[in-house]
């Protein structure tokens, strides 16, 4: 089937160009026409009204929504968080889990196969699994269950990775004593990421030569900078190849952190990431977290015990609306940070770019950065 997306701005890494047209062959994208061009005749044909469109958004984390969590692990609850990350402008996104049993993250897995496999039920995409503990340091435990932690395990990897995808794992670098760990994961093309830590700088050091990549929810239950111990945040402002996840909620981060990410660190190793979690989509209530007790007020999750963190709430437009406003760089530069940079470190081909041979997943924004239509391939979602 072919299709035209019309009179648009698309903005894209390194293109911002107003009066222009995508033309939509299959599940690709066939050709971009700038405004003086003749257009070509398709079978279908949207008028975009001059609004911008953007690569769909790759949420590389992300738990839950509309009351639901990956780790429940059912299929109304994958279908039900797939169509909520639709709605923010996400056509592609990593099922996050929490620390818990195998036993529940095998059930987990089974489910994230089985929508993978389903294209008759799918909305956003699944390419994989963000595994978020249980392999964590509990004196840096957030809002994750400390019943369940474990020391890092390989042979659990393995078997998990059998049942569905694994594409990240999240885990403190200092419970895995010879790094074993952090090599094998990279050995099986598992992206090895810092989380949860109180790892110090010589640590990160030693595990970035083993191959580590990537720290997750950037500063948030890290180990800290100080002038006489720069911590993993130190580390990863002035490590320029690192990857950092960054919560763009003005409240994980405040605003003049967001600000100094943006500053110091490359814009092609930022990741922007909703951390969203069951709550997300829903009114001020409370709720159970893998067995804990949270509530939400104003858009901030809190852990009932001690007010800790516990995940984000914002749409993920919303993120991108945010440091717009908060840093003052070019769209086609921040545009990087909602999926291009992701695509590139899963390896994850021809996404998130407007460009001819590109998937066709495109999302609509308005004026507001409010998704106002969504496709993915070439298919509108919403």
């Amino acid at each position: 089937m072919s299709m035209l997306i019309k009179n648009c701005r698309i903005v894209s890494p390194e293109l911002d160009e107003n009066g222009a047209s995508i033309e939509i062959e299959g599940n690709f994208i066939k050709k971009i026409y700038l405004q003086t061009s003749v257009l070509p005749e398709t079978e279908e044909v949207y008028d975009a009204g001059g609004r911008m469109a953007v690569p769909g958004f790759i949420d590389i984390h992300t738990h839950g929504a509309m009351g639901f969590d990956i780790v429940d692990g059912t299929d109304e609850a994958i279908e039900t968080i797939a169509a909520a990350k639709i709605k923010e402008g996400v056509t592609s996104f990593l099922a996050t889990t929490l620390t818990t049993s195998e036993q529940c993250l095998t059930k987990t897995f089974a489910a994230i196969a089985r929508y993978q496999q389903n294209t008759r039920t799918q909305t956003a995409r699944i390419p994989g699994i963000h595994l978020e503990g249980p392999f964590i340091n509990p004196r840096f435990i957030g809002a994750q269950n400390p019943g369940f932690v474990r020391k890092p395990d390989s042979d659990e990897i393995s078997r998990l990775n059998t049942i569905a995808r694994i594409m990240l794992v999240s885990y403190a670098i200092e419970m895995d004593n010879d790094l074993d760990f952090t090599s094998k994961l990279l050995s099986c093309g598992i992206v090895p990421s810092c989380a949860h830590s109180e790892a110090t700088h010589e640590q990160f050091r030693q595990a970035r030569l083993k191959g580590l990549k990537h720290l997750t929810h950037f500063c948030n239950q890290m180990s800290p900078l100080h002038h006489r111990e720069i911590g993993l945040v130190g580390a990863g402002l002035m490590d320029d190849e690192v990857m950092v996840e960054a919560i763009c909620d003005k409240v994980h981060l405040c605003p003049d952190m967001i600000r100094l990410i943006f500053k110091i660190k490359p814009i092609g190793r930022i990741a922007v990431i909703s951390d969203s979690m069951l709550a997300s989509g829903l009114p001020d209530s409370e709720f159970n977290l893998g067995g804990l007790e949270v509530v939400l007020k104003d858009n901030i999750v809190r852990l009932k015990s001690n007010g800790a963190l516990a995940g984000g709430t914002i749409p993920y437009c919303r993120a991108l609306k945010n440091i717009v406003e908060l840093t003052g760089l070019p769209l086609k530069e921040l545009i990087k940070t909602t999926g291009y940079n992701q695509a590139v470190e899963l390896g994850l081909e021809k996404f998130a770019k407007i460009e001819p041979g590109y998937y066709a997943d495109i999302v609509i924004l308005d004026a507001n950065f409010k998704p106002v239509s969504v496709f993915v391939g070439g298919d509108r979602k919403l």
